[in-house]
């Protein structure tokens, strides 16, 4: 699947869907660095595309970047709010609460360790 959407890529048949579609097929390969690269480009051409911005931050964690996936699920929240899709909002404030549940765990062992 990577390989034909990465020729229709090459052929100049970029648009949304076809990142969103590339970034999600990394994924599942388990190249999030290659599908967070896909996923940036799917929110720049459509910013108001809630599931990019939900498998972006995904993808984020996944490539160890979970500041960055906050920020992420953050902008998903917000696009998903102002467009009424509830369940995409509810998903992504779970997610960026366990981030910042673990980001204050981390802090507090590393205050500890002091």
């Amino acid at each position: 699947m990577i390989q034909s959407f990465e020729k229709m890529l090459a052929s100049g048949k970029d648009n949304t869907l076809l990142r969103f579609s590339l970034g999600s097929e990394y994924l599942k390969a388990g190249e999030p660095v290659n599908a967070v690269n896909h996923l940036r480009q799917a929110v720049a051409l459509d910013p108001k595309y809630s599931a990019a911005w939900k498998l972006l931050g995904r993808a984020l964690v996944e490539s160890g970047q979970p500041a960055d996936a906050l920020v992420a699920y953050r902008e998903g929240i917000a696009v998903a709010e102002a467009k009424g899709d509830k369940q995409a909002a509810k998903e992504m404030t779970v997610y960026a609460r366990r981030i910042e549940k673990s980001v204050h765990e981390d802090r507090g062992r590393s205050n500890e360790n002091d």
